[in-house]
Formats: structure tokens, sequence, C-alpha cells
């Protein structure tokens, strides 16, 4: 029930950020629309922020989900039994728009499973080196059991980023719920640990920007099913939180740990 009532509290505030956001639409003095987004939000200045980005991103004719590069052929040119660093590749187990995952096996200083995201040949240009790291460092500031850890990063030969992730052994969430027959209240539990992780991002200053099915894989530990974000391509960070929490997060010389 409690789990229940939270989805809802959850649904019920993305609607009424919608509803703030459409009717800020019409009001084009800009001290009038201050004025109707302070009375809307009230105290909740979360909601004043995030709707003041959509708002921002409406006038500079920006979309909030910015577009895919168009599909090309990238030459894939690591194949299974090549090595990078220290990870000797396995197989191939992913791909995106920009990047190529592979199964590796780890041989030092530990030996284990593992799985190292590289950018594709030709892709390597600096705005999308500039995503991919967005997504490496948006990621090490994760520290949640519901989204892949991040092990290490660097750079092949070639010069190409890379980084290394928790291997995650699952299928995607759909196909779990409806592979097990899940029942309702279990499919609700999962989708709040999604949530939480989701929230926890949130409170990272990182909004996900692409959540789907593919990128949350259900694995089984001791019987217990457990949902796990592998993905955070494209990450933004959240309005008013860069400036505000800037002083709380690692500086750039710190170790801090890295995640997918």
């Amino acid at each position: 029930m409690t789990e229940t009532i939270c989805i809802m509290a959850i649904a019920d505030q993305s609607n009424r950020e919608k509803e703030i956001f459409e009717q800020a639409l019409d009001i084009t003095p800009t001290e009038e629309r201050l004025g109707f987004l302070t009375s809307a939000c009230g105290k909740d200045a979360a909601l004043l922020a995030r709707v003041q980005a959509l708002l921002r991103a409406d006038e500079s004719g920006e979309s909030f989900l910015p577009e895919q590069p168009r599909a090309t052929v990238v030459p894939i040119t690591e194949k299974p039994g090549d090595r990078i660093g220290r990870y000797k590749l396995l197989q191939q187990i992913g791909e995106g728009g920009c990047g190529v995952v592979y199964m590796a096996e780890q041989t030092e200083p530990v030996r284990r499973r593992v799985a190292l995201k590289v950018i594709k040949l030709g892709m390597d240009t600096k705005q999308v080196i500039a995503r991919f790291e967005a997504e490496r460092q948006a990621l090490a500031l994760m520290d949640h059991p519901n989204i892949a850890k991040v092990l290490d990063a660097g750079a092949t030969e070639a010069g190409r980023p890379y980084f290394v992730m928790e291997l995650v052994r699952g299928i995607k969430i759909t196909e779990f719920c409806d592979e097990k027959s899940v029942p309702t209240a279990d499919r609700l539990k999962l989708f709040t640990q999604v949530c939480q992780a989701i929230q926890h991002a949130h409170q990272k200053g990182i909004i996900h920007r692409d959540i789907k099915p593919s990128n949350i894989l259900v694995t089984v530990n001791d019987g217990v099913p457990v949902p796990k974000i592998i993905d955070l391509e494209s990450p933004r960070p959240l309005p008013g939180r860069s400036r505000t929490r800037r002083s709380s997060r690692p500086s750039s010389n710190s170790s801090a740990r890295r995640r997918i």
C-alpha cells in the first residue's frame, strides 16, 4: 500500500509540473510569468527550478531530449581476443550510438569478468567524447545498489576513451516480469527500486534522460530479483543543483569511484 501511494505521488508531481509548464507558456511578459510560477510552485523550490529549466529549453528552441546522431555505419576495430589495457575482450554484448560494450576479463590485480564500454572508431569527435566523459563522471558520483558500479577507466592505444563497470548478468526488466509471470505487487516493488535509484541520481544533480527497459536489467541474488540501471548516456545536470551542491562534491583531484 505504501509503495502504491509513493508511485501515485510521483505521478501527481509529474502531472503538476507539466500543467504549470504549459500554463506558463501562455504568459508572455517575464514579470507576470515569474509571478505566476512563484504562486503556482509555492515553497517547492525544486519544482520551480524544474519548470524554469523546461521554459528556458523551450525559449532557446532546444529539445529537452537531444537529437540522436544519425545512423551511420561505423567500423568496429576491436574483436574478441583483443586486449585493452589489462582487459581481454571476450564477446560483444551491446552497442549504442557512439559506444560498444564488451564482456571482458580482467587479469590483474584481480581476475574477474567485467563490462567494458569503448567509443567506436570514427565517433571520437570532441562532442561525442564530451558526452562519453559526462556519462563516466555522472556514474562516478553514483553510490546505489540499483546502479551498476564503474570500476575503472582509461584510453586505448589509439586514444579512444573507455570505462569498465561491473558485469550485470540479467535480462530486461520487462522481459523478466513477463517470463517469470511476476505478480503486480512484486512488479511495483521492482519499479520502486528503480525510482529510488533515479531519485539517487537526482540527489546527485543528474537527470538520466534515457530511462527505458533495455537500460534496466534484473539479476537474481540469493533468490531475490534486483534491478540494475546499466546505462547513463547523455546525462544532464539537474537544474538548480550544479551550483548549490558543488561544494559538497569531490574535487577533480579526488579519487571518486567511477560508475556506468
